[in-house]
């Protein structure tokens, strides 16, 4: 059985990305699942993550027969703007992960890493190969980093893997450059269980008109004009939003319109039920860096349900699905495809989209993932 140590930038709890998703689905595998430190500062901004400061003294959590999660000691901040305090944290970091490998009775696992901070870490710990997993464009996100210790991380980090994987042509674009075997392999789904929002009736509904939904992290990057524009199309309908809300995001101009619903994030479980409610799903980013190379996880759910989609030129991965995928170019262009779909929507779309979703299940991708590594001699 092999033996992996996840570095991930998720932690396990309480909702699935790609990582558990990944990680979850690998066959004859022993996972330790490594959740992202926490700053030494970083209760000061938020106290709930207060119990986390010590959580690296409890045991290892079992969250599957083969998977077992632990959060790993506090580290320094500011380690996206200067490498030699990342230098200095992935030096504890490997301490600490060599002693619970040591404990787990694993002698020269496979480090499957999704952050470029892991550059410094992966040299510290004997290994039988890494795996760097790039899910974005980390230099582009907002806060304490500096974009071009950041890049260089990555570059690093990239050149020493055996193996690249990313889930966006611009980011493989960058990666292959510092490795030939970088191979592009978009985010999935959990096809059986979104496809079960394309079972059954809607329930009864208290909404005149349409549904509009969107899931997925209420962050920056979404093009809240446009929703606020189709809230104030469709006065009779309803536009739900169910997601975590980041802070810094400004909400007032929805929070102001009465047919707009901000759901909070909801169990993975649920989202089935509540995407059944939906007459259109919503997928939408502004232009940026971010969003270019961005894989929505969402965006892969939606075809699976059979709903119809309506969503932005960017990121760019929605091209590949022009002909069941609504495509606006503009806000303007949105409302009408919005009124487009809502009008034309038939079962020949619903199955062809459902049939992408399936051929886009994690199941697949993980498969294609293993495939991959044992043909180039890294899965032994």
């Amino acid at each position: 059985m092999r033996q992996i140590v996840c570095i991930s930038t998720s932690t396990y709890h309480p909702f699935p990305t790609r990582k558990q998703n990944v990680m979850n689905r690998l066959e004859d595998a022993e996972v330790l699942y490594i959740d992202p430190p926490i700053s030494l500062i970083a209760p000061l901004k938020d106290k709930s993550l207060k119990p986390r400061m010590k959580a690296h003294k409890a045991p290892g959590e079992k969250v599957r027969d083969h998977i077992t999660v632990f959060s790993p000691p506090p580290v320094l901040p500011f380690f996206n703007k200067y490498r030699w305090i990342n230098n200095r944290n992935q030096k504890k970091l490997a301490k600490w992960i060599r002693k619970k490998i040591k404990e787990a009775g694993f002698e020269k696992p496979y480090l499957w890493c999704y952050s470029p901070t892991s550059c410094d870490l992966v040299d510290r710990i004997p290994n039988s190969g890494v795996i760097y997993d790039c899910v974005d464009r980390h230099s582009a996100y907002p806060g304490m980093i500096d974009p071009q210790v950041v890049d260089k991380m990555e570059e690093d980090l990239a050149r020493k893997a055996d193996m690249v994987f990313c889930t966006a042509a611009g980011l493989y674009d960058t990666l292959v450059k510092y490795n030939e075997n970088t191979v592009m392999i978009p985010n999935g789904a959990a096809y059986e269980l979104f496809a079960k929002a394309a079972e059954g009736e809607k329930a009864p509904e208290t909404v005149k008109g349409p549904v509009f939904g969107f899931v997925g992290m209420l962050q920056d990057c979404i093009a809240y004009d446009y929703l606020e524009a189709l809230a104030k199309t469709y006065p009779e309908g309803e536009v739900r939003l169910i997601g975590r809300s980041l802070p810094g995001v400004d909400f007032s101009a929805l929070e102001k319109l009465p047919n707009v619903k901000f759901l909070g994030l909801l169990p993975q479980t649920e989202l089935p039920d509540q995407i059944r409610q939906f007459d259109l799903c919503l997928n939408l980013f502004k232009e940026n860096d971010l969003s270019r190379d961005v894989s929505p996880l969402k965006f892969y759910e939606y075809l699976a349900t059979g709903k119809p989609v309506v969503s932005t030129r960017v990121p760019l991965q929605v091209a590949d699905f022009a002909d069941v995928v609504y495509i606006a170019e503009n806000k303007e262009d949105f409302i009408e495809k919005c009124g487009q779909a809502l009008g034309e929507w038939d079962d020949s779309k619903k199955a062809r989209q459902m049939e992408y979703g399936r051929n886009c299940s994690w199941d697949s991708r993980v498969r294609q993932m293993e495939e991959i590594l044992k043909e180039k001699g890294i899965f032994k």
